[in-house]
């Protein structure tokens, strides 16, 4: 039997299967099955299934029991293969894919659905055009013929399959959920905000802050409203341009403790408060929905839930179940690592592949053993601050990591001048638009130094020095993602043989979730799940991926 197949759902409700051979074309006849989990379970030696999307079709399987090795995702691959061709923004729909091959008019993506709280039943409907198998395949076909006239054919196959690996292990954790215990959350919000009140207005602990923002000011002030925050400062002949807490927090004025504190407490009242915790968590539970490759990075989001910005106080919820434990893994300062192995600098790699703390040793070897200011430098490299302190340190940076240093600049330059900026496996960034604002949320460019990597309106060729700034960044953050692909599909293998299941991942952090004789094992997975990544990723280099792991009964221990 062939080692890989391929799979398209037919309008009756059951799947065409084909086998395929190694030139991707069908190796025997297109056979009928009743569903994609009896398709899978009468061929457990296909290790790669070839279909058009995970999201829809996994969690399908994973619901009755099934689990495949690896897949071939058909439009996670048409993305990366657009943005590697300048073509980012472009419909990614196989349907699409089939039309631009055939000549045909290209159909716009199906709008991005919203997630249902309290029920995934928005999993398993269908979001896409399907296509028959055959159509299917010829897509598939062509899309190897674009992976081999890639910059680099073998990182971008590669990139294709940690991307649909990627797709594998966020369909698992969305059905594995992160366990959460209701009790200690309603617990922790108790203590935090007071009792709540009658008709869903704020709870006690807020109305109490809210009054001494009030009295503080001399006048009645909703501390929810910035504007009426802002007003009541310049009243009181204080102009603050907004309630951010860095600019209130140097702000001398009696109002200014309690709004701090209110506006803490509120965030997590409106964000993970009692609501948040009847829709998001079910039979013990946490299920946000995780999409790989939800940013032009690389780095994953959640649709719903908030599920990657856990406040650390919220964290107390985060139980294991009796007699299992979480193995919280961290990377260890991961984007520098990154920045050595994609450089080639000698000096940089030298020092990443050392046993103790990279910044400590970037300090020693150029700031006199400064280690904040070592910091502030590399980061400073990475994310594109040149001016002031950061220009000093940089050139102090330059002179000992050169190689490293000219990498991002290089990049930065591209970015300025519009040209495609690629991760070390391809990923790409798209170029800037030409011309006014409304072509550059057309092309999707980001706003450089958005942390959430998000697509905003008006960032056009004008601002190429932002741009300058997010390719500087992009091209080590981006190519992190991509090696913590790399990782979960290392990770996932080995998680397969033992109960352990990864429960929660964002960009430097994986959580497991296994029995307590497992924890052992699932460290020494992780560390070796680093390592080989790594080397898949980069090749052999001397720069070492090492993680803080904690083996703790709950998340907020960890940190």
């Amino acid at each position: 039997m062939a080692d890989r197949w391929a799979l398209a759902p037919a309008e009756d409700g059951g799947v065409d299967v084909a086998p395929l051979g190694p030139d991707g074309l069908p190796a025997g006849p297109v056979r009928r099955e009743a569903g994609p989990a009896e398709a899978v379970r009468s061929r457990p030696g296909v290790t790669r299934w070839v279909w058009r999307s995970t999201a829809e079709i996994y969690p399908r399987l994973l619901a009755t029991g099934a689990r495949v090795e690896r897949c071939y995702d058909i439009e996670a691959a048409e993305t990366l293969l657009l943005g590697h061709e300048g073509r980012y923004g472009e419909p990614r729909s196989a349907a699409a894919a089939l039309a631009r091959l055939r000549g045909g008019p290209v159909p716009p993506d199906p709008p991005q659905r919203s997630a249902e709280p309290g029920s995934q039943s928005s999993l398993f409907e269908p979001q896409g055009v399907q296509l028959p198998l055959p159509d299917l395949l010829a897509v598939y076909a062509e899309q190897q013929r674009r992976h081999e006239r890639a910059e680099h054919p073998d990182r971008m196959r590669l990139l294709t399959a940690a991307e649909s690996a990627g797709m594998l292990v966020a369909a698992e954790m969305n059905r594995a959920g992160l366990p959460w215990r209701a009790d200690v959350h309603r617990a922790v919000l108790h203590d935090l905000l007071g009792e709540r009140y009658a008709g869903g207005g704020e709870p006690r602990r807020l109305a109490e802050l809210a009054d001494e923002v009030s009295t503080a000011f001399g006048r009645r002030v909703r501390p929810d409203l910035p504007a009426n925050v802002v007003r009541a400062f310049a009243q009181a002949g204080i102009k603050v341009s907004s309630t951010r807490k860095w600019e209130i927090e140097s702000v001398d004025h009696p109002a200014v403790k309690p709004l701090l504190e209110y506006k803490r407490l509120y965030r997590i009242w409106v964000a993970h408060g009692w609501s948040w915790l009847q829709d998001w968590v079910r039979e013990g539970r946490f299920r946000p929905e995780f999409l790989a490759g939800g940013t032009v990075t690389g780095r994953w989001v959640t649709n719903g839930g908030g599920g990657l910005q856990i406040p650390k106080v919220i964290r107390r919820a985060v139980v294991a179940d009796p007699g299992w434990r979480l193995v919280v893994a961290d990377a260890d300062q991961m984007e520098p690592r990154v920045l050595a192995a994609i450089s080639r600098d000698p000096g940089l790699m030298e020092v990443a592949g050392r046993e103790t703390d990279l910044y400590q040793a970037v300090s020693d070897r150029a700031f006199s053993g400064d280690r904040a200011q070592a910091k502030l430098a590399v980061l400073g490299a990475v994310y594109g601050q040149t001016s002031g302190d950061g220009l000093k340190n940089l050139a102090a940076l330059r002179r000992r990591f050169p190689r490293a240093v000219a990498y991002v600049d290089e990049a930065a330059r591209a970015g300025e001048e519009g040209r495609l900026v690629r991760t070390w496996l391809g990923r790409t960034c798209p170029p800037a638009a030409r011309g006014t604002d409304e072509n550059a949320e057309e092309a999707g460019i980001p706003l450089a130094d958005d942390d959430t990597q998000q697509w905003v309106p008006g960032y056009a060729s004008t601002n190429a020095r932002a741009r300058g700034r997010f390719a500087r960044n992009f091209v080590v953050q981006g190519s992190a993602a991509d090696w913590a692909l790399l990782l979960l599909a290392g990770l996932r293998k080995t998680c397969a043989d033992l109960a352990a299941e990864l429960v929660f991942f964002q960009h430097d952090e994986v959580i497991v979730h296994c029995p307590e004789e497992e924890t052992a094992t699932v460290v020494t997975a992780i560390r070796e799940a680093a390592a080989l990544a790594g080397r898949l990723t980069f090749g052999e280099t001397p720069v070492r991926f090492p993680f803080t792991t904690a083996v703790v009964e709950c998340y907020a221990e960890a940190k």
